[in-house]
């Protein structure tokens, strides 16, 4: 069954960092190195929807953020551009369902924090004209839109332009990601929010008491909205234990989302990054020294990378979760919900 069930799910993972990776290489490389390096884990793990962050090392930022951030668009219409038999960059639902009916990998641009767009809001219309449709608008610390998790203890809101930027957003289409957002944030979000938001990759704090993870009433918040929850793979977000840094844990995550929010509102968002950060040189992401977080090279056993995506299946299959549950988890959560919003405009 488990087999059946990976060969016809639309299998979505809405946060992996390989463009990081491939935009570390020259240009003439990109779309050369992703058809080496990461078309076959995508394969190898049936993934049909894969969204792209575009995450801008410390070291761009504040001058360089802007861009590096139009770099790494470029890389991905080129790595697109470049393996168009096998993949397409989408705009919006009517685009990933094409590329699905010709059994492509659909790819999806977000930008993680935003740091090139600061409160310069009216760039959210230039970056959506370029393909995004995905933003989040902290990381860790604090933006000129809003604090991150790691702020929490601020207790603050949104920025005023940060009010703006999530009104922008809505107009264009472009779905908002509480992902990394604090506490606070969160909370005015789902205050103000006219239409669905979405977590890319967090965790369910409930069961690991993590700033990074998310609350059973913001999980609440966000179906609410008719978003989605994406439960992320990094094993510090899963528990304190090593011991239980497993498929199991994950799975008993994505259980609690389910029974929170309801199967229809939990999909996948891994967060793979391990081999990102050990291919690039020099190393990036900074931000994960900080106290608190996670430590990027550990990973739970089987699944360092996309190839592994079958394993959870397996396990919600021998957990006994009917085929239909599994697939709405798997991707047709992610699926409904990118057909629904990508891109439509107000």
């Amino acid at each position: 069954m488990t087999v059946d069930i990976d060969r016809d799910a639309v299998v979505a993972d809405t946060h992996n960092d390989l463009l990081m990776a491939v935009a570390a290489r020259p240009p003439a490389r990109w779309a050369e190195f992703f058809r080496e390096r990461w078309l076959p884990q995508l394969q190898a793990g049936g993934v049909d929807i894969q969204v792209l962050p575009v995450f801008i090392d410390s070291r761009y930022r504040p001058e360089g953020a802007l861009r590096e951030t139009l770099r790494m668009i470029e890389c991905a219409h080129v790595l697109a551009e470049g393996n168009a038999d096998a993949v397409a960059l989408c705009r919006d639902g009517d685009e990933i369902d094409a590329a699905l009916a010709a059994s492509k990998v659909a790819l999806v641009l977000a930008l993680e924090s935003a740091p090139g767009i600061d409160a310069d809001v009216e760039l959210f219309g230039t970056v959506h004209r370029l393909g995004v449709r995905i933003a989040s608008i902290a990381h860790w610390g604090r933006t000129s839109l809003a604090d991150g998790s790691g702020e929490d203890a601020t207790g603050s809101r949104l920025t005023e332009a940060g009010v703006r930027a999530l009104a922008e957003m809505e107009r264009l289409g472009v779905l908002f990601d509480v992902s990394h957002l604090g506490a606070s944030g969160v909370a005015h979000v789902l205050e103000v929010a006219t239409r669905p938001v979405m977590a890319t990759h967090s965790s369910a704090r409930a069961l690991r008491d993590h700033h990074r993870n998310l609350t059973d009433e913001q999980v609440r918040g966000v179906a609410a909205t008719g978003g989605v929850v994406c439960v992320n793979f990094l094993p510090a977000f899963l528990s304190e234990d090593p011991a239980e840094y497993t498929v199991a844990r994950l799975v008993d995550h994505v259980e609690h989302m389910a029974s929170v929010a309801g199967t229809a509102h939990v999909g996948l968002g891994p967060d793979f990054v391990r081999e990102v950060l050990t291919d690039i040189t020099p190393p990036c992401c900074e931000d994960f020294g900080v106290p608190g977080g996670p430590d990027p090279t550990a990973t739970l056993p089987g699944l360092a990378g996309p190839a592994g995506l079958p394993l959870v299946t397996a396990e919600l299959v021998a957990r006994g979760h009917r085929p239909d549950d599994v697939r709405a988890i798997l991707g047709g959560n992610v699926h409904r919900l990118f057909r629904a919003e990508l891109g439509r405009g107000r």
